[in-house]
């Protein structure tokens, strides 16, 4: 039994979990610290959070493809290797210039009219959208890629390990933060930036030594290289098809190989093929994106990015206004959590039952019907839905205000106001103020809609997260592996895209009043991208769609290698 217990923690597995556990939690500390900083460094303004966001997926969505096609063209450990420095090195140096700023932000400003510090502030959103672009590499290629090799030719290893990996995702969502927060709390931002460093310095050593263990580990991840050049050579083929005959299209390249003998031409032409490459990239990886057998399950996994349906800052935001407290809000945090995780064992429950395209169904169904909850909380007693308000009166009336906002001290100023005037009361169901005279308070907000959409935002993160697990394993398993990276690539960007479409649909309506209305278009979205996996689902399977039950071990959807496009 000790033998048992020795040679798992020695494992690949084991070890690519714990690898994947130290760069997550540094990942969390990072993304939740960065955006807190450059909030205290622009005087508590939303301004350099918004820059920092829309630069973040704006480049993804047009990098996506071109990191995707980087990490298929180079072995696997280069990649691995290359992308966790860049990331970690990226991070300190902006941790290094942050505690710069923080210590020396008066005199910055006062040099070159406060140039010098918009400089300052213009090179740490660089630095730290370079270390998210190379986050993005380490995920495409130890997810989607190392995770397959390891797990060999056996599916339920590999959902297993899914399932594992989402599980560590889930809390270290909750717990990085939260460790990092207190830190910052009882320190300073300057000692959270400095821990920050420390942190990803001491990660990036171990990591890289886990990286090179699982390697030795796994001989077969040594084998892209071959894999890479037929793919290369394939591609190079049917570039020359309709002039020359595949045979002599060989003959031609191995011929150039051997004497490496250009002529000046030839030269001329690649260099202007080479400032072509990315656009050619972008545009291959897309195509390519659009011709992948599970493009529609792709495209469902997308649309479900559309959505206010989250714990994100904007959906917390409404909940304050509700009338939830910030104790409340961690609380449900908390149980989110718990019901992702649970998600991830159903998603492996139901892959041994009902297969894994099943699986996505009834992922998709059980999601839609807890959100329903959501757009039935819209229509309940203590929604602000009210689409007469305009949904650019908030951002005139603070762009022509001469005041600041008034704050705890001050309740009576605007008393309607829940963020100036104080933390909502939620044991008696009311937003009275702290420290106000109950006469001027505003009546108590009901909290029978706000409950019924964080109960329908909750539940659904069973179906959500289950269905997140079946996309990918999808993925995994029916993109070819010289293609991995840029197919996935582009799935990262698509999931960008909606992602940000999404901001900017709260953007143009950002009251409260309008967030009903949000809320419904989230449900569409969701609901249309379960369509186009159902869609999917009826192709793959035909009319074994509605059939349930145990699959047989040796079927062919859950037991081909991984890679065979042929079937699903």
């Amino acid at each position: 039994r000790l033998g048992s217990v020795v040679a798992y923690f020695t494992s690949a597995k084991f070890l690519l979990y714990l690898g994947h556990a130290l760069s997550t939690w540094g990942d969390r500390m990072w993304h939740f610290a960065v955006s807190v900083f450059l909030v205290e460094l622009y005087g508590n303004s939303l301004l350099l959070t918004a820059v920092y966001g829309l630069v973040v997926a704006g480049s993804v969505l047009l990098l996506g493809a071109i990191i995707g096609d980087w990490v298929d063209k180079n072995s696997r450990l280069k990649v691995a290797q290359t992308s966790l420095v860049v990331q970690n090195a990226s991070v300190i140096l902006c941790g290094i210039i942050l505690m710069t700023i923080f210590l020396f932000k008066t005199q910055l400003l006062t040099l070159y009219h406060g140039w010098l510090l918009t400089m300052c502030y213009i090179l740490v959103i660089t630095i730290a959208n370079i270390a998210n672009l190379a986050s993005t590499a380490t995920a495409i290629t130890i997810q989607r890629d190392w995770i397959v090799v390891v797990a060999g030719e056996d599916r339920s290893k590999l959902a297993d390990m899914n399932a594992t990996i989402r599980r560590i995702d889930q809390l270290t969502n909750i717990l990085a933060p939260m460790a990092v927060g207190q830190i910052m709390t009882f320190g300073s931002p300057m000692i959270g930036c400095g821990f920050i460093s420390g942190w990803n310095l001491m990660s990036m050593c171990v990591e890289y030594l886990l990286l090179w263990k699982v390697y030795q580990k796994t001989p077969t991840l040594a084998l892209k290289s071959a894999k890479v050049e037929e793919s290369e050579l394939k591609q190079l083929n049917v570039k020359k098809e309709s002039d020359v005959k595949p045979a002599e299209g060989v003959q031609l390249i191995v011929e150039k190989d051997v004497t490496g003998f250009e002529p000046q031409q030839e030269k001329e032409v690649s260099c202007t093929a080479r400032i072509a490459e990315p656009f050619i990239t972008f545009r291959d990886g897309w195509v390519a994106y659009y011709n992948q057998p599970v493009f529609l399950a792709g495209m469902g996994l997308a649309f479900l990015y559309m959505t206010v349906l989250g714990f994100d800052c904007i959906t917390t935001g409404y909940a304050y206004t509700q009338g939830l407290s910030g104790s409340v809000l961690s609380l449900l945090m908390g149980a989110s959590a718990v019901t992702g995780i649970m998600g991830t064992v159903a998603f492996t429950w139901l892959r041994r039952k009902c297969g894994l395209v099943r699986t996505g169904l009834i992922s998709g169904v059980a999601q839609f019907a807890c959100l329903v909850l959501c757009a039935i909380s819209v229509f309940m007693p203590g929604s602000p839905l009210d689409l007469t308000v305009s949904p650019f009166a908030d951002i005139s009336a603070r762009l022509f205000e001469s005041e600041p906002l008034p704050t705890i001290a001050s309740p009576e100023d605007k008393p309607e106001m829940v963020f100036a005037t104080g933390m909502p009361n939620l044991l008696n169901g009311s937003t009275t103020p702290a420290n106000s005279d109950p006469e001027m308070s505003p009546e108590p907000v009901p909290l029978i809609s706000v409950s019924l959409l964080f109960a329908g935002v909750i539940a659904a993160r069973v179906g959500l997260w289950s269905f997140d697990l079946t996309v990918t394993q999808l993925l995994q398993e029916n993109v070819v592996e010289s293609e991995r990276g840029i197919i996935n690539g582009v799935q990262n960007s698509m999931n960008y895209l909606l992602d940000l479409l999404h901001f900017i649909m709260v953007i143009l309506a950002p009251n409260p009043e309008a967030f009903g209305l949000l809320v419904l278009i989230s449900v569409s979205f969701v609901a249309m991208g379960h369509i186009m996996y159902f869609r999917f689902a009826q192709k793959s399977l035909g009319k074994q769609l509605f059939v349930c039950c145990t699959p047989d071990p040796k079927a062919v959807s859950d037991s081909s290698p991984p890679g065979n496009t042929s079937t699903v």
